[in-house]
């Protein structure tokens, strides 16, 4: 069949477009960039991240229960920092063991991060813009907490560990100095009241259960689902704390008002109903870390 003196369909996998004896690149671009992400999905598909994407979800949950632990205490008087710090810390100094856990600890969070790095990125490529979009921004947040704890282990694998609080109060700081101000750090606050509340919505909607490979309707099922239940809600209320603490910093342009979880904590004792409170916290930190542990062992991946 003779060509047209316009252009023509190749008919190949990569398509050809040839106008005027000059080829275009465009579709060979195309075509480059997907073969890219397919590489890179199937990179971030193997065993390898994902053995240690789950000992991150491991790392978590230890973390959560430790930091539950430490905000009972608080709940009956006991001392502590109810913060990633305060329960890194006493690991960090164990010896001979302690950086050897640290540099664990980071890789495990580290390779969390990334495999939900690939969930924001290559892996929903083929899906409608709005779910791009919702777990783009689900996900990427997920990449700034993991990547937040696993340089927490590293700092403190390297003798730099410090205070979460103090860390929290630096970097509102920071954006208090910023030309973006107390806007930005409203912002960061908003954000993080945001993912609180998602986390009471999916423990309430019990929109973690298709998080496992199997919800059997057993007694097992059912520790499983009050787990996710109290678990998800505890760890909202908690992150709600911290992101009204932003919010309070920036109102007041005080930086120092912004200390993290513990400092919302410690503020809640003030009231007659802080301790009640700090003690359900608390709890549901716990079942939070509990059911954790089961998402590293038998969670999709």
């Amino acid at each position: 069949m003779p060509r047209s003196p316009g252009w023509y369909y190749s008919g190949s996998t990569t398509t050809d477009l040839q106008e005027d004896g000059v080829m275009t690149a465009e579709p060979d671009r195309d075509a480059a960039g997907s073969e890219t992400a397919e590489a890179l999905e199937e990179a971030a598909d193997s065993t390898g991240l994902d053995v240690l994407a789950r000992s991150g979800f491991a790392v978590l949950a230890v973390l959560h229960i430790l930091i539950g632990s430490i905000a009972a205490g608080i709940a009956f008087g006991g001392y502590g920092q109810a913060e990633t710090s305060g329960a890194i810390g006493p690991l960090a100094r164990s010896e001979p063991f302690g950086p050897l856990l640290m540099w664990g600890g980071c890789i495990a969070c580290a390779s969390l991060a990334l495999w939900q790095l690939a969930e924001a990125t290559v892996r929903v490529r083929h899906r409608p813009p709005r779910e791009r979009l919702v777990k783009g921004v689900s996900s990427g947040a997920l990449v700034f907490i993991y990547g937040s704890v696993a340089a927490t282990f590293a700092a403190f694998a390297s003798g730099r560990g410090r205070d979460s609080g103090d860390s929290t109060s630096d970097f509102s700081a920071v954006l208090l100095a910023s030309p973006a101000g107390a806007p930005a750090l409203a912002a960061v606050g908003a954000l993080v009241l945001g993912v609180g509340g998602y986390f009471v919505f999916k423990g309430s909607a019990r929109r973690f259960r298709p998080e496992l490979n199997y919800f059997e309707d057993t007694r097992r099922g059912h520790l499983l689902n009050a787990l996710g239940v109290a678990g998800h809600i505890g760890k909202g209320i908690a992150l709600a704390l911290v992101g009204l603490l932003f919010i309070a910093a920036a109102v007041n342009h005080r930086a120092e008002e912004s200390t993290g979880l513990d400092g919302s904590l410690q503020a809640l004792l003030g009231y007659p109903f802080g301790a009640p409170l700090i003690l359900a916290i608390a709890a549901g930190l716990i079942c939070y870390g509990l059911f954790a542990l089961v998402r590293a062992r038998w969670g999709k991946m």
